[in-house]
């Protein structure tokens, strides 16, 4: 079908091998023999067919990865129209491959290919349910969505029967280089700019400190969103924790992330009453090192984050070490209410925003836990209620939510917030909108605003005493 959709019939190119063949300023590459080890991102690779001779020409496909967040570990030539894809391993353990981002050029107008993506580590997909993978190119900077029509993710016979990714492109201006992503890419370096900007802004109710760093030595930031008076000697607050990118590929929690500073920091005079009222302390990127190398799941060393709650290492956890020890610290002092914990994740199998939560012994506290999501459900149109569940799976014990939850007081609400990678259906009127980066980061500032719903608060209200969000 794929052949057929590029080729109108064109007669496919001899030879299903290849030979890879490099630029002058590229590193050396592996012999496509070595077919079951590639531990890097390729550097401006360019697979030939095997019969080839002679330089390489325009349309001979250049690929490339090194880049920040890049993840692309191998390309094999299968004829002039097709090209199979491997996404690299996480960084130091093989069991995850989803996220890929990479580079082509050196492109012909109008040349048409097929990529096939064959070893995802997920058999569940949005891809099943309409989901595309995102392009752009240097003369159109906007991302934007492959059409589904050109998209197919089936079960391959050549590929062990492994679920396989394959969308058909066309190149339409040689000189521009195209960029496919999994999702909207969100960098380290992205946030380090953002919150550089917000710095210069010298707003006497944000403040940016270097919590700890991490195993490259790359900054924790920890964002502290609150006026002056609730952080005064003896002054009683309430708080609000907030993390997230404790799994790096999961890019949606950094626009909703970025939404709640956002709004938070605005000019909105509700804002300022929520500030006013309440402390925020948030963590956007708490996986720095899996983010820079373009890692799923895992940091540098190859640990899931979110299942190393319970007991976090200064030398392999550093950055979720010094977020624990901060969370406890803001448990612990008795001028301040923690009443809420909210890690933002993504998820690669279910539509629009919802939230997990715990189920607890105590009834009025597993009640009392159903409050917020039903409220923000009333606030954003893509958060539904209705996926929103509450468990104590075993498996899930390592997380910040059922760690948090198990040790915190009954007071403090623990929360997974976890949005589509692809979509949100609407309930009035049962459409179906794909996410972009704005309606992430739009549900981010309806998440804040949900805060000012809870405590029924407005400008006459005091909420430094027992909380009245019940």
């Amino acid at each position: 079908v794929l052949q057929k959709l590029i080729m109108e019939g064109s007669a496919a190119a001899e030879g299903s091998g290849g030979r890879s063949s490099e630029t002058d300023d590229g590193p050396p590459k592996l012999p496509l023999e070595a077919k079951a080890q590639f531990i890097g991102n390729v550097s401006k690779l360019i697979p030939l067919p095997t019969s080839h001779t002679g330089g390489v020409r325009k349309g001979h496909l250049q690929f490339n990865a090194c880049f920040e967040c890049g993840n692309l570990g191998r390309v094999d030539h299968i004829n002039e129209y097709e090209y199979d894809l491997f996404i690299r391993p996480d960084t130091c353990n093989p069991r995850f491959r989803v996220w890929f981002n990479f580079t082509v050029q050196n492109v012909c107008a109008e040349q048409r290919v097929i990529f096939n993506i064959v070893n995802f580590s997920k058999t569940k997909s949005l891809y099943r349910d309409g989901m595309s993978p995102l392009v752009k190119s240097t003369s159109r900077p906007r991302w934007q969505r492959i059409p589904p029509k050109c998209v197919f993710y089936y079960k391959c016979p050549d590929h062990q029967k492994n679920y396989v990714l394959s969308f058909a492109f066309a190149f339409d201006r040689e000189d521009d280089v195209y960029q496919f992503s999994y999702c909207y890419p969100y960098s380290y370096s992205q946030l380090q700019e953002y919150l550089d900007e917000l710095d210069k802004k010298k707003l006497n109710f944000y403040n940016r400190e270097l919590l700890c760093r991490s195993v490259q030595q790359r900054r924790l930031d920890l964002v502290t969103i609150t006026s002056p008076h609730n952080l005064e000697p003896g002054a009683n607050s309430k708080m609000v924790f907030i993390t997230a990118r404790a799994h790096p590929g999961e890019t949606p929690a950094s626009f909703v992330c970025q939404g709640v500073i956002d709004y938070l920091v605005s000019d909105d005079p509700n804002a300022k009453i929520i500030r006013d009222n309440i402390i925020f302390k948030i963590i956007p990127m708490l996986n720095p090192d899996g983010v820079y190398l373009g890692n799923y799941r895992c940091s540098l060393m190859g640990f899931d984050l979110n299942r190393h709650w319970h007991d976090p290492s200064p030398w392999a956890h550093p950055t979720l070490s010094a977020t624990k020890q901060l969370v406890m610290e803001c448990a612990s002092n008795p001028n301040i209410s923690l009443d809420f914990y909210v890690d933002i994740h993504a998820h690669s199998t279910l539509t629009n925003g919802f939230m997990y939560g715990n189920i607890y012994d105590d009834e009025g506290r597993f009640e009392r836990q159903g409050v917020f999501p039903k409220l923000l459900a009333g606030n954003a149109e893509d958060f539904s209620w209705h996926k929103t569940s509450f468990n104590r799976d075993a498996e899930k014990a390592g997380t910040g939510r059922r760690f948090l939850g198990g040790c915190l007081s009954a007071q403090t609400h623990c929360y997974t917030l976890e949005v589509s990678f692809f979509s949100y259906r609407l309930l009035s009127s049962n459409t179906q909108a794909p996410y972009t980066e704005e309606t992430y980061i739009k549900l981010g500032a309806n998440l804040a605003k949900t805060f000012m719903d809870y405590y029924h608060i407005d400008s006459t209200t005091d909420v430094s005493g027992p909380h009245n969000g019940q």
